[in-house]
């Protein structure tokens, strides 16, 4: 990663619920007159060793070199392009950033009962927060015009020798990649063909959420530079007499080349999963296999 010279500035990072913390206590603290309290967490270190740090725990490998001549604007877009910040935002943070900001006075650890968490530790917690907001989503919605126990039918069946009811020779073409490299393939299979628990494998899935006849979702094994989701959730209407079936992919990237893997798959992920839902509501509907014709996944 090109740099500029203020990753070597040092700072001295603090959770986010420590920040909480002080203030919450701030109400109950007397003193006399004017006082500033400085916070910030036990670890003191610079920018780049922070984003180390970071790195280590998403298990991504960064090699940062500073340059002088990077500006604050130039930084903005890079941190733009290489994170989800919006390069105006990045800017104004790369400004802030040249300046040292290390705590020169323990007043506050003296009159507050807080003990600040490691940076690793907060680094953790912020990753786990901030989930949701980095995952890639491919999400498709159908009606089907039978009950959500009729309609779960199919959804509970996926995989093993069922298959996975469209563009079967592409899974299996996956299933062999991830085999060459490590993984593990579509060799699982399923425990049980009709039924499925929590902790069940099914191919290069494992069971992650089980609510029977309303919610499966599926966490991918398969080797990737990232984690994957797989959900199938059912939701009744009309009074029970007809349902609704919402399909989505999910994907948590691991660094650019997760984001470049997910990228690519975006064509085949509109072909694959928009002809498994049609598939999943033909038979749910029908009571057996259907073919899912060209003017289907065109519509």
């Amino acid at each position: 990663m090109i740099c500029p010279r203020w990753v070597s500035t040092l700072t001295q990072p603090i959770a986010i619920t420590d920040v909480l913390d002080y203030l919450h206590q701030a109400l109950e603290v007397r003193v006399e007159g004017s006082i500033t309290f400085e916070i910030g967490g036990p670890d003191v270190v610079s920018y780049g060793e922070m984003m180390r740090a970071y790195a280590r725990l998403r298990g991504l490998r960064r090699l940062l070199i500073p340059v002088p001549l990077l500006t604050p604007h130039l930084s903005g877009l890079w941190l733009a392009l290489v994170t989800p910040a919006q390069a105006r935002i990045g800017r104004a943070l790369v400004e802030g950033l040249k300046n040292s900001t290390v705590v020169h006075s323990n007043t506050a650890r003296a009159a507050f009962r807080i003990d600040p968490v490691r940076l690793d530790v907060a680094l953790q917690r912020a990753i786990d927060e901030g989930e949701p907001r980095r995952l890639r989503v491919d999400a498709r919605t159908m009606a089907a015009s039978v009950p959500a126990e009729r309609a779960f039918v199919p959804i509970r069946r996926i995989g093993g020798t069922t298959g996975w009811y469209f563009g079967q020779f592409l899974w299996e073409v996956r299933g062999r990649l991830d085999t060459s490299i490590g993984g593990v393939g579509l060799r699982r299979g399923r425990r049980d063909p009709d039924r499925c628990e929590r902790g069940d494998t099914i191919d290069c899935w494992t069971v992650e959420r089980l609510v029977p006849e309303r919610l499966l979702r599926l966490t991918a094994d398969m080797k990737m530079p990232g984690r994957g989701w797989l959900e199938f959730e059912v939701t009744p209407v009309d009074g029970g007499r007809r349902s609704t079936i919402r399909q989505t992919a999910s994907f948590d990237p691991r660094g650019l080349l997760g984001r470049a893997y997910w990228l690519a798959l975006l064509p085949f992920h509109a072909v694959i999963f928009r002809g498994m839902l049609r598939r999943i509501v033909r038979i749910a509907e029908t009571g057996g296999p259907d073919s899912v014709t060209v003017a289907d996944l065109l519509n």
